[in-house]
């Protein structure tokens, strides 16, 4: 009698335990179609590769910025999407036109022309002719320190962080050290690139994406050496830039699909998945940001290869704009909020610069972090190479930032691109030939596993924060800062 109860007991406790891990198996059921769809199907390696060949950049506002636009909106449809929308918003374009950059000591006829690419959003037009003043690594205290000889002159400074005194110490975006520049009076700026090789590196000198009332210029990191050693045998040493720039207002358009909520329960609640679409105009942005937002593209076509149809509505979004200062995902948030409808937002997936997508970065939320971890281990049964990494640390200057300082909870799958690649990031050599087919179907394959586990959760670990929360976490992410020199902390300071 008392085996029969301890094994009806045990029977009890099986069915009770298999009731539990069902719903899990069948989630590793659907991950293994979606690895299968993936390997045999996957499109992203090779739509990146005809729209890099057919298109070449993508600058917002350009003629090769709309056939951007146009190409996704019809592989989504091609993908089968309904619902699928231009989002327009105002924005002013700028592109390069002519720029030169001559170092000479003052009343010398000894020039020196160094090769130079224009930073975006610097003046329309711009003739200045100044002394130097070595403004180190460009953060805060670098600039403390020259003051009071920087006001009126040109400022240089490195792109990354090289002094001893700074070890350590948190980098800036180039556009910060920019805005510093411009606060401690400089009449232009010069940024040393820190790539070896003669890499110049182009993108946006403005926080605000409005033009910047000083020229600002990238040199090479051979050439900052070579300024710097020649200011240190010569005193007085001046540079003269010259510089011609086109800007207007123009309209670009972010591109939206929208795959509905199966559940009644779940279905206003909404997960943004986006990347930006855009590019520099100096090659044809296969890294920043064709690897990130054809693998968005490549997750959505899954999604519809496999009919799959989650409990929230996903919205899979091309962002424009994004290297002029975030201004699609800017316009999209400003967007929800107008229409009452941001608070449906109940977590963004960023993809920018991902590649070889090991884990997902759960960006200062914890309770994110211990979803990904549980939801990993089942990925990481279907494929052993999947690490399973989960960081946790939140950062800015991508589409996710619009919609974390508003409280929304942002996330981004983890990877690793090899150095070359890197090392081209803003430069005429980001080219198709740095993407690996089998890394980018890792982005895909992974993305779309997630995804769907965070689109079909009873609920979600995360919260949208209310302004107080918000505000407190920024100040641990150790964000305001930041935020304050790019003018967008929205709090008194």
């Amino acid at each position: 009698m008392r085996k029969r109860i301890l094994f009806l007991t045990l029977a009890v406790s099986v069915a009770l335990f298999s009731a539990f891990i069902n719903p899990a198996d069948e989630l590793e059921e659907l991950f293994v179609k979606i690895n299968e769809d993936v390997l045999n199907r996957g499109r992203a390696y090779e739509t990146l590769g005809e729209a890099t060949s057919s298109i070449g950049h993508r600058l917002t506002g350009s003629p090769n910025g709309k056939k951007a636009e146009d190409f996704a909106y019809k592989l989504l449809k091609e993908y089968g999407f309904a619902d699928v929308k231009y989002m327009p918003f105002e924005v002013e374009s700028w592109a390069r036109d002519t720029v030169s950059l001559a170092i000479v000591p003052k009343g010398s006829d000894n020039f020196r022309d160094v090769e130079v690419v224009a930073l975006a959003h610097s003046p329309v037009s711009s003739h200045i002719k100044g002394p130097i003043v070595d403004c180190g690594d460009g953060i805060e205290p670098d600039f403390e320190k020259v003051k009071e000889q920087v006001k009126g002159k040109i400022a240089l400074f490195n792109i990354n962080i090289q002094s001893p005194e700074n070890k350590g110490k948190k980098n800036l975006h180039r556009s910060e050290k920019t805005a510093l520049a411009i606060k401690y009076g400089a009449a232009g700026v010069i940024i040393a690139n820190a790539v070896e090789g003669g890499v110049l590196l182009t993108g946006t000198a403005s926080v605000t994406g409005a033009l910047i009332p000083i020229p600002a210029v990238c040199v090479s990191v051979e050439s900052g050496k070579a300024i710097r050693k020649w200011m240190s045998e010569e005193k007085n040493i001046w540079a003269v830039i010259d510089m011609q720039n086109f800007s207007r207002p123009i309209r670009a358009r972010n591109v939206i699909a929208t795959l509905p909520g199966s559940s009644k329960k779940h279905a206003k609640d909404k997960i943004v998945i986006g990347g930006h679409l855009d590019s520099w105009d100096l090659a044809t942005g296969a890294m920043d940001n064709g690897i990130g937002s054809f693998t968005v593209l490549d997750v959505a076509r899954v999604f519809q290869s496999l009919n799959l149809k989650p409990k929230r509505t996903i919205e899979f979004v091309m962002f424009m704009g994004e290297e002029q200062g975030l201004l699609g995902s800017k316009a999209l948030v400003k967007k929800y909020k107008d229409e009452g409808k941001l608070d449906q937002i109940q977590l963004m997936m960023n993809l920018d610069m991902v590649n070889n997508a090991k884990g997902f970065n759960a960006m200062g939320r914890p309770e994110l972090r211990s979803f990904f971890d549980e939801i990993g281990k089942k990925i990481k049964n279907i494929d052993s190479t999947f690490s399973n990494t989960n960081p946790n640390s939140a950062g800015l200057h991508s589409d996710h930032q619009p919609f974390m300082i508003q409280g929304v909870p942002v996330c981004s799958p983890s990877g690793s691109f090899p150095i070359k690649a890197y090392n081209c990031y803003h430069a005429n050599c980001d080219r198709f030939d740095l993407i690996d087919k089998k890394q980018i179907n890792n982005n895909v394959r992974f993305t779309a596993m997630m995804l769907y586990a965070l689109a079909n959760a009873d609920a979600l670990p995360v919260k949208k924060m209310n302004d107080n929360e918000t505000k407190e976490f920024l100040i641990k992410q150790n964000l305001k800062n930041e935020l304050i020199i790019g003018k967008d902390w929205r709090w008194e300071q």
